[in-house]
């Protein structure tokens, strides 16, 4: 397939870039890594007729200030893996980045154009949410900053204006007591996620019990989805057991049940369960909803048990 014509230009600054999108209006779009966007091009969905490239505008690497792990927009995935700051203060972030798609959309692929882009089976978006990230855009009347909870509104689509563009992305840092875990469903290495689970738990100061959780999921819906804190109600308190990190990887066939772990670890299963059941996952030709939410079952569970052993220093 070729993609239809289109006048390309280089932004040199986001503010080059705003202008640009307010001058082309609804025929223009934002060019990052475009590892989705010329794909789509070259299978004709979508047709500007105008590129703006903002790769000039912006050469900044991630730092932290004040606890806060700051990512330019155009981070790419292969730094997101590597960068000792992310690995650090971000390391579900670090560890999700080698699901997304092969080597090629890494090495080109930005954190600001997976979060735009607002897939509902990405690996960046789900960890935006179980993270708390907070999005810097801007736009004709300056910056303003967007939670990744309020960012995402459906299919491909954001709740981003029409000249507004993604600059950073900001990250509370790893706190002491905290853990994370990230799992997977793929049908093929590179393959888009069937299903992502995203954990983060936090411990009690005093005990090694849970304090807080967030889980966020993709594939499940037309957007990345955060589980509701009353799913999660029933781990507060809890110590889980079983199942620690690295037992039973997600990726080999078709999963079965996970490790109960018994007593403590029940906590884990009646939360996943729960999450399973409040979804309604689409069907398509790779998976039925059935089976994903089977999946978010076995997953979550997984991933919670993962996070708590590393928030306890188990890992």
């Amino acid at each position: 397939m070729v993609a239809p014509a289109f006048e390309y230009v280089a932004a040199g600054s986001y503010d080059e870039a705003v202008r640009l999108l307010a001058d082309g209006g609804d025929e223009a779009k934002i060019l990052a890594g475009g590892q989705s966007l010329m794909p789509m091009l070259n299978l004709r969905l979508a047709h500007p007729e105008l590129l703006i490239d903002i790769n000039r505008a912006d050469g900044r690497q991630p730092s932290v200030a004040g606890g806060v792990l700051r990512l330019p927009a155009l981070t790419r995935h292969r730094v997101l893996l590597e960068h000792e700051l992310v690995r650090r203060h971000c390391p579900l972030l670090a560890a999700a980045a080698r699901h997304v798609g092969n080597v090629r959309v890494r090495n080109r692929g930005t954190v600001g154009g997976s979060l735009a882009h607002a897939d509902p089976t990405s690996e960046i978006g789900s960890c935006a949410l179980a993270t708390e990230a907070e999005v810097v855009v801007r736009g004709p009347g300056g910056e303003r900053t967007v939670p990744a909870s309020g960012l995402f509104a459906g299919y491909w689509t954001t709740t981003l204006a029409e000249c507004e563009v993604i600059t950073d992305v900001l990250i509370p840092g790893a706190r002491p007591r905290q853990g994370w875990s990230f799992h997977e469903m793929v049908q093929r290495t590179s393959d888009f996620a069937t299903v992502a689970v995203a954990a983060m738990v936090e411990l009690d100061e005093r005990a090694d019990t849970i304090a807080a959780t967030r889980v966020a999921l993709a594939g499940v819906a037309d957007r990345v989805v955060l589980a509701a804190p009353e799913l999660l109600a029933g781990l507060a308190g809890a110590a889980l057991g079983g199942g620690g990190p690295g037992g039973g990887a997600p990726g080999g066939g078709a999963p079965g049940d996970g490790a109960p772990g018994g007593g403590a670890g029940d906590a884990a299963d009646a939360a996943a369960a729960r999450i399973a059941a409040s979804l309604e996952p689409p069907t398509d030709v790779h998976a039925s909803g059935d089976y994903r939410r089977r999946l978010v079952r076995v997953l979550t569970a997984r991933a919670l048990r993962e996070a708590y052993a590393r928030a306890a220093g188990a890992a």
